[in-house]
C-alpha cells in the first residue's frame, strides 16, 4: 500500500450525516415538546393514564422522534441524489453532420 487510508463510503458518510442531523433534530424537539406537556398528564387516547415514569416517556419520545427525523432525512437525502430523467448527450464526430 501506498500508506494513504481510505475514507469512509458513500453511504457510510450519508448514514451518519441523517444519523446526526436527525439526532440533534430529535433532541431540539424533545425539548419543545416537553417544555409544554407534562409526562405525569399523558393519557393513552383520552383514557387510562400513562404508566411510565418520566424518564421513560422522555426516552421512549426520544427514540420515536428520533427515527420520524432520521425517516424525512433520509427521504430528503434520496429525492435529492435520484438521478434526472434525461437522456445523456449522444456522442458524435466533429464532422457530423456531413
Amino acid at each position: 500500500m501506498n500508506g494513504e487510508q481510505a475514507g469512509p463510503s458513500r453511504l457510510v458518510r450519508c448514514a451518519f450525516a441523517v444519523g446526526w442531523a436527525s439526532f440533534l433534530a430529535a433532541g431540539v424537539l424533545e425539548a419543545l415538546v416537553f417544555a409544554v406537556v407534562d409526562p405525569h398528564e399523558l393519557r393513552w387516547f383520552g383514557a387510562a393514564p400513562v404508566e411510565l415514569s418520566p424518564q421513560a416517556v422522555y426516552t421512549v419520545s426520544f427514540l420515536i422522534f428520533w427515527g420520524v427525523c432520521a425517516l424525512g432525512s433520509s427521504i430528503a437525502l434520496l429525492l435529492v441524489n435520484l438521478p434526472t430523467q434525461e437522456p445523456p448527450p449522444e456522442r458524435r464526430s466533429p464532422d457530423w453532420p456531413r
